[in-house]
C-alpha cells in the first residue's frame, strides 16, 4: 500500500497518522546520507592527496547534488517567485562557495543542512509517533458474544448494544457498561492513575484500559470511532494545529528576517572592500557564512517541538490539552479559580461528628440510621454509610413519615423520634444542644438534630468531603506564586469553612452560573490571565469565559471534553499542579531554546563578519548542531514524570 486511502479499515489511516501504510522514506534518506557522505569524504581526500583537483571537485559536486537536491530545487523555485526562504539562503551560500573555489565547504554546507532538515522532520514526526502510541493502547479486535457463542472480530465491526467478553489480562476494546462480572481495571492509559479501579455491574469501562484479574461482560455503548481513546487521539492531533503566542511571534519574525539577512549579506560584500580595502573574494566568503548562520532553522523549530513534547507528555498522564496556546497560558496564569463542589470536594456528604446529650453517641447514630434507612436523601445516605462503617445494628421503624424540607419521623421501640433541622423541633428550648449546634454550623457543617418532641438526644454534623490532594495542590500553586480563588453556589459560611480548610486565598459564595462568569471577568481585570477549573458541565459558562478552562474528571463525558480547553480525565485535583508545572517547564524550555538559538547565531555571525569562522563550521555548529541541541532539549519534556 502506498497511502491512507488504500487502507480505510486501518484506524491509524482514518486518524491520518498511519506509519505502516505509507511510503517508507526514512531508509532512503539514510542511504542518501551514506552515499553522499562517502562522496564528500572522497572529494575532500582527493583534493588533498591527488594531483587531479577536478576529480575532487567532481566528487564534491556529486555529493552536493545528491544530498542537497531537495534544498537546491526548493531554493530555485522560491527565488524565481521572489520568495526568500531558508532554502534560498543555503543555495546561494553553497553556489557561492563553489564559485569562489571552496567546493569542499559548499558541498559540506548542503550535506550538513540536509542532515539538519532530517532532524527537524524527526522532531515533527515525533508528534505523529506519540499520537500513534496512544492509538496503540486500544486493541484492533474484540471478543463478542454472537449466536450463543464467542467470536473475535475487528473492533470496527462491533455494533452498539453487543456484548464484549473481557477476560483477565485483556484490554477493553470499546467503551461500554459492565453487565456481568467483577474485576479491577487499570485505567492508567486514559487517566494516568496507576491504581486499578474496581468495576462491577453497572460501571462504565473504556477502550484502552486493561482488565487485571476478573471476568467481565460489557455492553458496548459507543462505536470505535466515538470511543474515549479515539477522542483522546483526535484531540491530541487537533492540538498540533493551534499555535502558541510565542510561535506566532517567531513566525512573524521569520517572515521579515530572511530578506533582511540577504540585504545585510549584500552590504557585507560591498562595504568592506570599498571602505576598508578587504579583498572582494574574502568579503564575499564572509557574506556566504553570514547567510548560512542566519538560517532560522533552530529558531523556527524551538517552540513547536517543545509544545508537541509537552502536549503528548500530558496526554500520556491523563491530561488532554486542546491547543499549544492553552499549554503556554497555564504556566503564565496569575490566578487559578476553582469550583467547589465536584472539584475541590467530591460532592458527597459524610458524617464528621456525632454528639450525644444524655445518651451515648452510638445510640444517637442507631436511632438516626434506623429512621434514615427509609429515606433516599443525601443526608440519609451519609448517615447510613457511617452506621455501616461503625457496625451499627438498625432497628425496626414504624409509622415512618417524611416531612418535606424538615426531616423524617417514626416510632422505634414504641417511642417517637425525629431527625431533621431545627424547624422540626419548634417547641424545644435552647441549651447545650444549641451551643454545640452553633459551633458545628460555624465550622461550615450541615447539622441535623436527633430526638423526641420534648428533647434533643444528639446532633449529627456532616460536610462535603474535601478531595485528598486538594490542600497540597493549593499549597503547591501558592508556592509558585499563583493566587487561588474558590467560587461556589453554597452559602458563605460553608464556602469560607472549606476555603480555610484547604488554604484558598479568596472565596466567593452564593453564586449562580452567571455570577461565576461575572466573577471570572472581574478576576481577569484584576490579575490578567485566569485559569478556571470546574466539572465541565455545570461550570461550562465560566470555563468558556476564562482564558483557559480546565474540566475535571471528564473520562466518558463528551460534554466536558467539548466544553474545556484542557481536560483532566480522572477526578485527581493534583493534576492541576502537575499541569502548571508541565506548562512552566515547557515555557522554560521554549525560552531556553529561543535564547540559545539567538545567542549562538549572533555570536557566530559576529565571528563570521570578522573572518574568524569557516563556512562548514557555521553549518556544523550554527545550524545542524544548534538544531540538534534544540530538539534534544525539547525532548527532555517528554521524560517529565507525572
Amino acid at each position: 500500500m502506498t497511502g491512507h486511502e488504500e487502507c480505510p479499515s486501518c484506524p491509524r489511516c482514518r486518524a491520518g497518522i498511519c506509519e505502516i501504510h505509507r511510503p517508507v522514506v526514512d531508509r532512503w534518506k539514510v542511504a542518501v546520507f551514506v552515499v553522499s557522505g562517502l562522496l564528500l569524504l572522497a572529494g575532500i581526500l582527493a583534493g588533498y592527496f591527488t594531483p587531479y583537483p577536478l576529480v575532487g571537485t567532481a566528487l564534491l559536486l556529486a555529493a552536493a547534488v545528491i544530498s542537497g537536491y531537495g534544498v537546491l530545487k526548493a531554493g530555485f523555485l522560491a527565488l524565481i517567485r521572489f520568495r526568500f526562504s531558508i532554502a534560498v539562503l543555503i543555495s546561494i551560500a553553497a553556489a557561492g562557495a563553489f564559485l569562489t573555489g571552496n567546493a569542499a565547504e559548499g558541498a559540506t554546507v548542503l550535506y550538513l543542512y540536509a542532515i539538519a532538515e532530517f532532524l527537524e522532520e524527526y522532531a515533527a514526526g515525533r508528534a505523529e509517533r506519540s499520537i500513534a502510541s496512544l492509538l496503540d493502547i486500544a486493541p484492533q479486535t474484540a471478543r463478542v458474544r454472537r449466536d450463543g457463542g464467542e467470536t473475535t472480530v475487528g473492533v470496527g465491526d462491533v455494533g452498539v448494544g453487543e456484548t464484549a467478553i473481557v477476560r483477565p489480562g485483556d484490554t477493553v476494546a470499546l467503551d461500554g457498561i459492565v453487565t456481568a462480572g467483577e474485576s479491577s481495571v487499570d485505567q492508567a492509559p486514559i487517566t494516568g492513575e496507576s491504581v486499578p479501579v474496581a468495576k462491577g455491574v453497572g460501571d462504565a469501562v473504556y477502550a484502552g484500559t486493561r482488565n487485571t484479574d476478573g471476568y467481565l461482560e460489557v455492553r458496548v455503548t459507543k462505536p470505535e470511532a466515538e470511543s474515549t481513546i479515539a477522542r483522546v487521539v483526535a484531540l491530541v492531533a487537533e492540538a498540533q494545529a493551534h499555535t502558541s503566542p510565542t510561535e506566532a511571534l517567531i513566525e512573524r519574525f521569520s517572515r521579515y528576517y530572511t530578506p533582511a539577512v540577504i540585504l545585510v549579506a549584500a552590504l557585507l560584500v560591498v562595504v568592506p572592500p570599498l571602505a576598508f580595502g578587504v579583498p572582494f573574494v574574502e568579503a564575499f566568503y564572509r557574506a556566504l557564512i553570514l547567510l548560512v548562520i542566519a538560517c532560522p532553522c533552530a529558531l523556527a523549530i524551538s517552540t513547536p517541538v517543545s509544545m508537541v513534547s509537552g502536549i503528548t507528555t500530558a496526554a500520556h498522564n491523563g491530561v488532554l490539552i486542546k491547543g499549544r496556546d492553552s499549554l503556554e497560558a497555564v504556566g503564565l496564569a496569575g490566578v487559578i479559580v476553582f469550583d467547589k463542589t465536584g472539584t475541590l470536594t467530591i460532592g458527597r456528604l459524610e458524617v464528621d461528628d456525632v454528639v450525644g446529650f444524655g445518651v451515648p453517641e452510638a445510640e444517637v447514630l442507631a436511632v438516626a440510621a434506623s429512621l434514615e434507612s427509609r429515606s433516599g436523601h443525601p443526608i440519609a445516605k451519609a448517615v447510613r454509610r457511617r452506621a455501616e462503617k461503625m457496625g451499627t445494628v438498625l432497628r425496626d421503624v414504624e409509622e415512618f413519615a417524611s416531612v418535606t424540607g424538615k426531616g423524617v419521623q417514626g416510632r422505634i421501640g414504641g417511642a417517637a423520634y425525629l431527625i431533621g433541622n431545627p424547624a422540626l423541633f419548634p417547641e424545644l428550648p435552647g441549651g447545650a444542644w444549641q451551643t454545640a449546634y452553633n459551633r458545628l454550623e460555624g465550622e461550615g457543617k450541615t447539622v441535623v438534630l436527633a430526638g423526641t418532641a420534648s428533647a434533643v438526644i444528639g446532633l449529627i454534623a456532616l460536610s462535603d468531603v474535601v478531595r485528598e490532594d486538594a490542600k497540597k495542590t493549593v499549597a503547591d500553586l501558592r508556592a509558585r506564586g499563583i493566587r487561588t480563588v474558590m467560587l461556589t453556589g453554597d452559602n458563605e459560611r460553608v464556602g469560607e469553612a472549606v476555603a480555610r480548610r484547604i488554604g484558598i486565598d479568596e472565596c466567593h459564595a452564593g453564586l449562580l452560573p452567571e455570577d461565576k462568569v461575572a466573577m471570572v471577568e472581574e478576576l481577569m481585570e484584576r490579575y490578567g490571565l485566569v485559569v478556571m477549573v470546574g466539572d465541565g458541565v455545570n461550570d461550562a459558562p465560566a470555563l468558556a469565559r476564562a482564558n483557559v478552562g480546565v474540566a475535571m474528571g471528564a473520562i466518558g463525558s463528551d460534554v466536558a471534553i467539548e466544553a474545556a480547553d484542557i481536560v483532566v480525565m480522572e477526578d485527581d485535583i493534583s493534576r492541576v499542579a502537575y499541569l502548571v508545572a508541565l506548562s512552566e517547564k515547557t515555557v522554560s524550555v521554549v525560552r531556553q531554546n529561543v535564547t540559545t538559538a539567538l545567542v549562538v547565531k549572533l555570536g557566530i555571525a559576529g565571528l563570521a563578519v570578522l573572518g574568524l569562522v569557516s563556512l562548514w563550521m557555521a553549518v556544523a555548529f550554527g545550524d545542524m548542531g544548534l538544531s540538534l541541541a534544540v530538539i534534544a532539549n525539547a525532548l527532555r519534556i517528554g521524560r517529565a514524570g507525572s
